[in-house]
């Protein structure tokens, strides 16, 4: 009897054990189920503040420099050619000698109609004494009507030749002029086409001697579309808008280094590409614009306005869709559709989907999806602003500027303050879940 007592008393003792033992290790497992999985780790990311800036809409199209004036050299008389008086390439300025023709045959033109001009000069001369006499004569009775009509006749005729003598000399003295070829405008010269000892042939057919075009200005010409001649080109040209604005940057330049003026639009739209002639007009006193370069021209219309700009990094595409992600004020990461304008100072206009101020994605766009929880990282926008050439804002919004660098600096440091918040937050969270009071 005692043994089976000790029996049933040992037996219990063992169940009690398995049993504790059975609950400590259902709590050790199973009493915990926050810490059972692992929480998903935030995904490190670089984010910025969207910029908000004034900034003027800008076109942008391709041209080609063109010399405000272009001569073609061509003698104005036949001769043979005795002397280049110019290098080859070099700036020459306005009624420098480029060229002489063998002068000799023309300075012997010019003695011939001066003795021609004498015997008309002497003959004039003669002539009119002539008549002076006659007329004396005739109120005597002395010569007959006939003979008066005579001299007076010969007289009007010296006078006639007199004329006709002068002329042939003032054209003998310019054609002696001519075989001293001078440039008509300053420029730049190309190379000597005809070089000595050639004869040279006068007239709009010949060989042309050299060309010659000015370089203290250049011609832009590029062809605008419809829709932006309708809005700004047009009404500039009307007086009814404000004038436009267009710059000029070269082939091997980011941005644009000068500033210039629309100064010829066309006078008709071609109906096959849409577009219609512009020229603007350019400074180029430094010299290094050539007519025939590459121009990159930037077309500027209507009054600056307020605009969302971004980074082309934050940027995402769903098939003909652009997005971004905007995170929230838990750092989760959302997507947005975005509907982009043109780039100024090296972001990207954002006409819709976005609010000043919101944080965005910048780098590390491709780690998340939307919804996922990010540790951000804020950084600047990136871009260029001002661009290179870009018009400056006049000092009457010097104040403004700073206002806006002041405000930018502002936003990004409660950025920076806001992502530094949230995962201390989420970290307290975790800890007062896994250990609770």
């Amino acid at each position: 009897m005692t043994k089976s007592r000790n029996r049933f008393a040992l037996a219990g003792t063992l169940a009690i054990i398995l049993v504790a033992g059975g609950v400590a290790v259902l709590r050790g497992h199973g009493g915990t189920p926050a810490t059972a999985a692992a929480a998903p780790q935030a995904t490190p990311v670089d984010v910025a503040v969207v910029v908000q800036r004034q900034i003027t809409d800008w076109q942008s199209y391709s041209g080609r420099l063109e010399a405000v004036d272009r001569v073609e050299i061509r003698p104005r008389v036949s001769g043979t050619l005795v002397a280049v008086r110019f290098k080859d390439g070099a700036l020459v300025r306005k009624g420098d000698e480029l060229f002489t023709i063998d002068p000799l045959p023309y300075q012997a033109e010019v003695a011939r109609a001066e003795a021609n001009l004498a015997g008309a000069q002497a003959r004039v001369a003669y002539t009119t004494s002539d008549l002076a006499r006659a007329n004396r004569l005739i109120a005597d009775n002395a010569i007959a009507r006939r003979d008066l009509e005579q001299k007076q006749n010969d007289a009007r005729e010296a006078a006639a030749n007199l004329k006709a003598a002068q002329a042939a000399l003032e054209i003998a003295r310019l054609n002696l002029g001519y075989t001293h070829i001078l440039a008509p405008v300053s420029g730049q010269v190309s190379k000597a086409e005809v070089t000595e000892g050639n004869l040279v042939a006068a007239g709009a057919g010949s060989v042309p001697l050299t060309t010659l075009v000015s370089v203290d200005r250049m011609y832009a010409s590029f062809d605008v579309d419809e829709q932006t001649f309708l809005k700004y080109v047009n009404p500039a040209r009307t007086g009814k808008g404000a004038p436009v604005p267009v710059d000029l940057g070269l082939a091997n330049e980011d941005g644009y280094s000068r500033q210039g003026t629309v100064q010829y639009v066309d006078n008709r739209l071609d109906t096959t590409s849409g577009t219609i002639r512009v020229r603007a007009t350019f400074d180029n006193r430094d010299g290094s614009l050539v007519p025939g370069l590459y121009a990159r021209i930037r077309l500027g219309g209507g009054v600056p306005r307020e605009a969302l700009l971004i980074d082309e990094k934050a940027l995402g595409t769903d098939q003909n869709k652009r997005f971004v992600m905007v995170l929230d004020d838990s750092n989760h990461a959302q997507y947005r559709e975005v509907r982009l304008g043109a780039n100024q100072g090296g972001l990207r206009v954002v006409d819709s989907g976005l609010k000043a101020g919101e944080r965005i994605v910048v780098n590390g766009l491709q780690r998340i999806r939307p919804g996922d929880q990010v540790d951000p990282h804020v950084v600047q926008m990136a871009g260029n602003w001002p661009t290179v050439g870009q018009r400056q804002a006049p000092e009457g919004n010097a104040a403004e500027a700073k206002a806006d660098i002041k405000a930018n600096t502002r936003a990004n440091s409660q950025a920076n303050s806001h992502a530094n918040s949230q995962p201390n937050a989420q970290a307290n969270s975790r800890a007062a879940a896994v250990n609770p009071a």
